[in-house]
């Protein structure tokens, strides 16, 4: 296996001529690969887009170290294909190590792998003007398919009705719990965040030590924030958007974490740190987070024994008639015009998508493939690891509220590098919100959106 390390990102950003150029290339038949900086001529008009010469050789796919095993696994299903496997930190806390690594390739006309994974959801929003991103239903992936996607999975993947990427799982935020625990305590699972605050006080008085969540990861705001409502991040167009940290919806969600927080019923630790690992892993009574905490984080990172872990519907705000809930990541496939080997590429793309084979049996997370879903939850339920059936993920798929987007910048880079900091000196996120609304503008204009306040 070839190990591709993050590069110290000194390759220079290309110029925004050098952009257009690209990706007028990418959607003008005529033109070949010499008219968009030198190369081989030759392309060929198919699928929607100049494809180049194909010939045989390796398939290059990119993935994060999660998903180097279904690499491996599509490699021993299909023995006669050749796979290079090369790992990179999957963009993991929007680190653009892929958009940069383009950029060089874009510039030196070779190095470009034939399929990524990325745990971002934003990748189409440059991938698509670098001229990178191959449309995929052009041709590519049948109709058919890509209907069986859960409804707005592939939203985030698609520019101007053109698909250019495929959603790998949903991350949709539920409430987990641990089932014993909570019963041994005399606690009900709480319906609603007021319940959840209150549960969260009675644990600090009662049971000192003890978590009803976590706050020290850079996707917190989308666990919490999200789910709240709260209109930090909405997408309203293609380089527009509305940034509002400080309304109710967003303060009143960051006064409770605050005060769980405060009490020491929420951990600011992070759940992958070594000090939540080694201190804090077998004190979680409740723990609000994706579909994939069930078997990447309980299961394997703090070894959570089974029939222990429960999930149940993400709380509400009293009164509140219409469920929401966040998403945290969930990532996308993303294939390349540039690629020499689009019959294997595409065959590998659907395969690591649709495939009961891996999404169905293997992968950690919810699949956004709908029948791969189904296939998946049968077999959660049928592992005998959880507690209860997991069909709080299943309700939980379609309340993702739809007004916090997926933009070129990364939300998750902004907290960790804005609100973390002062959490960690002791300071409130309620104190931190201007500032936090500050540094999402500044984000976004510095990507070219237009912002209203």
């Amino acid at each position: 296996m070839t190990v591709n390390k993050p590069s110290s990102g000194r390759e220079r950003v290309f110029s925004k001529r050098r952009a257009a150029l690209l990706a007028g290339c990418a959607a003008t038949a005529a033109l070949t690969l010499t008219a968009c900086g030198g190369g081989a001529t030759g392309t060929t008009t198919k699928d929607g887009f100049a494809q180049a010469p194909q010939k045989d050789g390796a398939l290059t796919v990119w993935v994060d170290a999660t998903r180097v095993e279904a690499a491996k696994l599509y490699q021993q299903q299909h023995p006669d294909v050749k796979l290079d496997i090369v790992t990179y930190d999957g963009d993991a806390n929007g680190s653009n190590y892929l958009q940069t690594k383009v950029q060089l390739f874009n510039r030196t006309r070779e190095g470009w792998p034939d399929v990524v994974f990325s745990a971002q959801n934003n990748e189409a929003t440059w991938a698509v003007d670098a001229g990178f991103a191959a449309p995929l239903n052009k041709g590519l992936i049948p109709s058919a398919s890509l209907g069986k996607f859960a409804s707005g999975a592939n939203d985030v993947c698609t520019v101007g009705g053109t698909v250019y990427c495929l959603r790998n799982d949903l991350s949709q935020a539920v409430l987990w719990y641990n089932a014993p625990l909570l019963k041994k305590f005399g606690y009900s699972v709480p319906t609603t965040w007021e319940e959840y605050q209150q549960l969260g006080e009675k644990v600090a008085k009662e049971h000192p030590g003890y978590l009803v969540g976590d706050a020290g990861d850079s996707y917190t705001p989308e666990i919490y924030l999200w789910a709240s409502k709260c209109g930090a991040n909405h997408i309203t167009g293609p380089k527009s958007v509305s940034v509002n940290t400080t309304s109710e919806a967003c303060t009143k969600m960051a006064r409770l974490v605050d005060v769980l927080i405060k009490n020491k019923s929420m951990s600011i630790s992070g759940v992958f740190s070594t000090d939540f690992g080694k201190n804090q892993a077998d004190k979680v009574l409740l723990m609000p987070g994706p579909a994939w905490y069930g078997g990447a984080v309980f299961k394997g990172t703090f070894k959570t024994p089974a029939k222990q872990i429960a999930a149940a519907p993400i709380p509400q705000w009293k009164g509140d008639t219409s469920p929401s809930t966040g998403n945290v990541g969930g990532g996308t496939w993303l294939l390349s015009q540039h690629s020499t080997h689009i019959k294997a590429a595409t065959d590998f793309l659907k395969w690591v998508t649709t495939d009961n084979a891996y999404q169905g049996e293997k992968a950690p997370g919810f699949p956004a493939y709908a029948p791969a879903a189904e296939n998946w939850l049968k077999g959660q339920d049928a592992s005998g690891y959880f507690a209860s059936d997991l069909s709080a993920l299943k309700a939980a798929s379609s309340q993702v509220w739809p007004d916090w987007g997926s933009g070129q910048f990364s939300q998750e880079a902004i907290w960790a590098a804005t609100v973390k900091p002062g959490m960690t000196q002791g300071k409130s996120i309620v104190s931190l919100l201007p500032a936090w609304q500050d540094s999402i503008v500044k984000y976004a204009k510095s990507n070219g959106y237009k912002v209203s306040q």
